[in-house]
């Protein structure tokens, strides 16, 4: 059990949100009024960051750190995973890819505050309770780490509410839109309310529940074209002008939302045991994986293409499992940066409607002939096939004897 005497000092996750906007006073209440310095995570949130500091010393934080870490995020984290190839059930791993480049830099700052435990709003049924606190034992082990949903009496999010009201905390939701969200420039989740009835279809068109994009309903009724540039597997330029990966996943997500790209409807199966049901939109990754996924059909062999689709499954539930600083997936990401050598070229794709149409794909090291795949006339030698078939299907012809000698 945790001393709470010797807690003098905690380090807070702290997003403005209702779970650690009503955690700053709690751990007051409940640590003898220790210090509390909260810590945001800048990994692409936007206007959920503005008025911050204000919020977090009005309840309670001795002070605010606002970490900006969209480019490590970019860098370090979504474009390893879009190289892999990497999908959890559907899922583009838009908050399992956030919560360790989080973690990270709040145990920077627990070290270099000198603190005495390390606390995040997570709750015990989620999965970013795991993805948080296996990230910080690899980072500051010794620091215990403090999970008031695992120790206080409050069960819903309508309590949280209460809570907030009764220690006048401001929110910017309220019960009729307390939706669970997470967002950031990769993706926005929606959960909770009517999406806990799996029977209830999303209201894709109601006023303020989309974020990132319209419904592919209210998209244009004209496609939109776009070409980006990849250098081993890394986005380099959209629609021939250079930028950085984190510059074109933004203008990706302008371009996939306002054509409806990037929603998933997914009843999940979570790392804790239970199913979930959420609404994503992540209209830039989808468009980005899309993208990547038609480069490297042109441009791998198929061993190792399909050996790289397999392992992706793997490296996928290491992401979501919270697992990322672990050796495994560091030797898949040294796997994945191999294949990656070759995957240089340019994709042309059209956006309509909540679809992406391939458009054209060229890249200087493709595989496909068309000298070999034409119907026409080739240097192939068709007669060479016969003796490949005899000598593929030779078990076949041998198990086959053995079964007519053996009466079957």
């Amino acid at each position: 059990m945790l001393d709470k005497s010797k807690i003098k000092k905690v380090v807070l996750a702290y997003s403005g949100g209702l779970d650690t906007s009503i955690i700053i006073p709690w751990l007051k209440e409940n640590y003898n009024n220790c210090e509390v310095v909260a810590v945001s995570g800048n990994v692409g949130q936007a206007d959920e960051l503005e008025g911050l500091e204000e919020k977090a010393l009005k309840t309670g934080a001795s002070k605010l750190y606002v970490l900006d870490l969209t480019e490590e995020y970019v860098d370090e984290y979504i474009i390893p995973t879009m190289k892999a190839g990497a999908v959890y059930e559907d899922y583009l791993l838009g908050t399992s890819t956030a919560r360790p480049c989080i973690a990270k830099g709040l145990a920077e700052i627990a070290i270099k505050e000198n603190a005495d435990a390390i606390c995040h709003g997570c709750t015990g049924k989620g999965n970013d309770q795991v993805r948080f606190e296996l990230a910080l034992k690899a980072f500051a082990p010794e620091l215990p780490i403090i999970a008031p949903w695992r120790e206080w009496d409050i069960q819903s999010r309508e309590e949280e509410i209460d809570y907030a009201e009764a220690h006048n905390i401001p929110l910017k939701i309220n019960r009729e839109t307390n939706y669970s969200k997470d967002k950031n420039l990769w993706h926005l989740s929606h959960e909770g309310l009517d999406l806990e009835d799996t029977g209830n279809e999303p209201l894709y068109d109601k006023e303020g529940f989309l974020e990132m994009g319209v419904s592919p309903i209210k998209a244009p009724d004209e496609p939109t074209y776009v070409t980006l540039d990849f250098e081993q597997g890394t986005p380099v330029a959209l629609d021939g002008e250079k930028m950085s990966a984190k510059s074109i996943i933004l203008k990706l997500n302008e371009l996939g939302g306002k054509n409806g790209i990037g929603l998933i409807d997914i009843v999940e199966n979570r790392l804790v045991g239970m199913k979930c049901r959420g609404v994503y939109e992540t209209p830039g990754g989808t468009i980005l994986y899309k993208a990547h996924e038609t480069l490297e059909t042109i441009c791998l062999d198929k061993m190792t293409l399909h050996e790289k689709q397999r392992l992706s499954i793997t490296f996928a539930e290491l992401v979501y499992n919270g697992q990322w600083f672990t050796p495994l997936r560091e030797a898949l990401s040294a796997f994945v940066d191999k294949t990656q050598e070759n995957v240089t070229g340019k994709v042309r794709l059209k956006l309509y409607k909540g679809n992406i149409i391939k458009a054209g794909v060229w890249s200087p090291y493709s595989l496909y002939s068309d000298e070999l795949a034409t119907f026409g006339e080739s240097d192939y030698d068709q007669k060479d096939s016969a003796g490949f078939i005899n000598l593929y299907g030779l078990p076949i012809k041998v198990q086959a004897a053995v079964n007519k000698k053996n009466g079957k």
